[in-house]
């Protein structure tokens, strides 16, 4: 058995949780969310816990059982606290602005790249080099976060880009003039 799907998920206060064979949908005070069933995990709720199940031993299922887990207990945190990353722009002249529904950053192209970032996601820089990116579904953050950094990623010999907070980019030792 799945050692992380062994523990039941652990369903907090103002959260309501409705399921059946085909899904899962979660409400709370900061939105909703649903999700489909992977084939073969069954879902049992006593009191304020749900227990995570398993049909039968097939390889699939066993994957499957403690990612459907993981995902629940993600969905449960997403719609009571929310999920964040953080990224940093590093460079002379880097910087962000947030537009509308539209993030603005400038990263020494000859041009202002513009990202439209989806609805459900809420993106802002409160200073010109710091971006967060808030949201209630992990994955979607997650994926918001990957494209922005993937205009301009940590180059290794001065570190410029945008990285996440706390992100470590292993440096390059640049070229050596031997006389």
């Amino acid at each position: 058995m799945s050692r992380i799907a062994k523990t039941p998920v652990i369903v907090p206060k103002n959260v309501k949780i409705a399921f059946d064979a085909a899904g899962v949908n979660v409400e709370g005070p900061k939105g909703k969310l649903s999700m489909n069933l992977p084939m073969g995990i069954k879902l049992e709720q006593k009191d304020d816990q749900i227990f995570v199940n398993r049909l039968d031993d097939t390889k699939q299922c066993k994957s499957n059982h403690g990612t459907a887990k993981r995902l629940i207990m993600n969905m449960c945190t997403g719609v009571t606290t929310g999920h964040r990353r953080d990224l940093e722009i590093q460079g002379v002249g880097f910087r962000a602005a947030v537009q509308g529904q539209k993030l603005v950053i400038n990263l020494g192209f000859s041009h202002p790249v513009e990202y439209q970032f989806p609805k459900e996601v809420k993106v802002t820089a409160a200073k010109p080099t710091e971006i967060s990116v808030e949201g209630v579904d992990k994955a979607l953050v997650g994926l918001v976060a990957a494209k922005i950094r993937e205009f301009k990623p940590p180059e290794p010999y001065k570190g410029k880009g945008i990285r996440y907070v706390a992100e470590v980019v292993r440096r390059k030792q640049g070229k050596q003039v031997t006389k």
